[in-house]
């Protein structure tokens, strides 16, 4: 089954917090994830990215693919995606 690189929302009522998983296609949006990659928080200015880039790269590397948002999110970290 292809695995996908997205966010997962967390964090209270209006105070979103996304978390950067690799799940697998066919999953929830919030379903259990393979693993866990880093977290994006839109509420900070600017906005706070913490990505583990090893394992994004390695991810990539065997063919998960990352939704349009986590896409830009990885180009700004500097993470071919």
């Amino acid at each position: 089954m292809p695995a996908v690189i997205r966010l997962t929302r967390t964090g209270a009522l209006k105070k979103p917090v996304h978390r950067i998983v690799v799940i697998d296609k066919t999953r929830a949006r919030d379903g259990r994830p393979i693993e866990y990659l880093g977290y994006y928080d839109p509420k900070t200015n600017p906005a706070t990215v913490k990505v583990k880039k090893e394992r994004a790269e390695y991810w990539l590397g065997v063919g998960a693919l990352p939704s349009p948002a986590v896409r830009t999110l990885l180009k700004k970290q500097g993470i071919k995606a």
